[in-house]
């Protein structure tokens, strides 16, 4: 994880001063867990979790509060303010701060968006496939959840069918048994080969 870290820290600034990375994948791909550990290893990036930013009316509909609310601040090198929402309560609550940190992480289902590309530094993508990803997040969230995961896995397969990510992603990143191992994604692949890796050897994890 650290040399991801350090390769991240080098790449130019793409929002204002910011590297903005985004980690995306399907819902219960690991997003959530995998950008904690990567913000660490960042030395306490901060990182942006975009279920503060959509809601139950609108999934996917938040573009346009995600560019007013953080993305103009950040590009402007200020910091940011968004209203993040409570899923229990289904409201949004009083404003919290983004700074414009060196590197930023954006996670959520769609943070590799077309609309959000363009200030993206790095879009990671995380490799499991819709399934599997799903099956495991109806089960983390249990019987409880049910109902919101019989609407959301349609909509989730209508956003990315209208606005996939993975083919535009820099890095693929998949859990293993210890750790994780990052490829080389579509984007920085020409010859399709999904073999190679971002590091120095034939399949180093970070």
């Amino acid at each position: 994880m650290n040399g991801l870290a350090r390769t991240l820290r080098r790449l130019p600034p793409s929002c204002g001063p910011v590297r903005l990375v985004a980690v995306d994948g399907h819902a219960g791909s690991g997003k959530s867990t995998f950008t904690a550990e990567l913000a660490a290893a960042l030395g306490g990036a901060p990182v942006l979790h975009l279920d503060d930013i959509a809601s139950h009316e609108e999934l996917f509909d938040w573009t346009g509060r995600l560019l007013d609310q953080v993305i103009e601040p950040l590009r402007k090198g200020a910091t940011a303010r968004y209203a993040p929402y409570d899923w229990r309560a289904r409201r949004f609550g009083p404003p919290r701060p983004l700074p414009p940190a060196p590197v930023v992480l954006v996670e959520g289902v769609g943070a590799g968006r077309r609309a959000l590309r363009p200030y993206l530094a790095h879009l990671l993508w995380m490799e499991l496939p819709s399934e599997e990803s799903w099956a495991r997040g109806r089960s983390r969230d249990g019987e409880e959840q049910r109902d919101f995961w019989d609407g959301w896995v349609p909509a989730e397969r209508r956003h990315f069918a209208a606005d996939p990510s993975r083919r535009y992603a820099d890095l693929l990143v998949r859990q293993v048994t210890e750790g994780y191992e990052v490829l080389v994604g579509p984007l920085g692949r020409p010859d399709g080969d999904q073999q190679v890796t971002v590091s120095d050897g034939p399949s180093s994890m970070w």
